[in-house]
């Protein structure tokens, strides 16, 4: 009997026209890690008396779909994951390379079917209405650069052949940490030991009355994009905005020799006032938590530009 294994597991997806209805193609394969993107549905005990000690059957409750997936930070299949961030992209260019701008702020996102796979059940998982509501990424010296992305759906269809039929390869072009920088004001920031960086959608689950227990939706709320950097103590710069309490601007940046990049720019970050310990004789190091806020002139919070060989999202 064959045994599920990851190694083996596929993930493809599209983007819905009607929220909660997989479209009949237009699949893509995407890249990913590891997901926990999955239904689940809790028994509840039953509370009637009368029947003698041993408790009578449980009752199902209302499905929950939901979950995480681990994604790799490249120039092309992010570009799925960005628009189900801030919604459809502005694109610009006649032929490659096209320049696809993301804003945050829209009041619609898209929903999307994805598909996993695990072909030696078999056993194939469409999960319909799927809509973003948390990414978040790490900057680091080292180490393979991922993103999270985790996801509200509506519901889960299981069957034993596949309903994305063959899924559009893409070239994968990965960023790593290598390619990375990141700057302040347009001037490159020093000294950072590390930065995280985290949007969500803050999705508000419309859990309405249904004979399927599924939900009926998932709308954006008021959106918020925080994160941490990690300095070392070497100058005042961070700690006297702290202080003041003025925005600025940060940009993290990942460009490939080929000519490829990915370059978010949050446009009005605050940062809190930290506590500066001297832990031991090695260095001082300062963490700031910081959160970002809609910037008066631009009227958005953060741009994501992607450039790639892509026509098109």
């Amino acid at each position: 009997m064959a045994r599920a294994q990851g190694a083996r597991a596929q993930m493809a997806l599209a983007y819905e026209t009607v929220y909660g209805t997989p479209p009949v193609g237009g699949f893509t394969k995407m890249p990913f890690a590891s997901t926990s993107l999955g239904s689940e549905q809790p028994l509840l005990n039953s509370e009637l008396l009368g029947y003698g000690r041993d408790p009578l059957a449980p009752i199902k409750d209302a499905v929950t779909a939901d979950g995480d997936v681990v994604v790799p930070l490249d120039a092309e299949a992010f570009g799925f994951w960005l628009k189900a961030a801030f919604g459809a992209p502005t694109t610009t260019g006649a032929e490659a390379p096209y320049t696809h701008t993301f804003q945050s702020g829209a009041w619609t996102l898209p929903s999307m079917s994805i598909e996993t796979s695990m072909p030696e059940v078999p056993r194939f998982a469409m999960y319909s209405g799927c809509v973003l509501d948390q990414i978040s990424w790490q900057m680091q010296r080292s180490g393979l650069l991922t993103a999270t992305a985790r996801l509200v759906a509506q519901g889960e269809t299981l069957a034993t052949a596949t309903s994305a039929g063959t899924p559009a390869d893409i070239d994968l072009k990965r960023f790593g940490h290598f390619n990375g920088a990141i700057s302040r004001n347009g001037t490159a920031l020093g000294n950072v030991v590390s930065a995280e960086i985290t949007y969500a959608n803050n999705l508000d689950r419309i859990e309405t009355i249904r004979n399927d227990g599924n939900i009926d939706g998932a709308d954006p709320s008021i959106a918020a994009l925080t994160g941490r950097i990690e300095v070392r103590f070497a100058d005042s710069t961070l700690v006297n905005q702290a202080f003041n309490g003025d925005p600025c601007e940060i940009t993290s940046a990942y460009v490939l020799p080929s000519g490829e990049s990915f370059t978010f720019t949050i446009h009005a970050v605050y940062l809190p006032r930290p506590r500066i310990e001297i832990s031991g004789p090695q260095g001082v190091q300062a963490t700031f938590e910081w959160q970002a806020a809609r910037d008066a002139v631009l009227g958005r919070m953060c741009t994501a530009t992607l450039i790639n060989d892509i026509e098109e999202y």
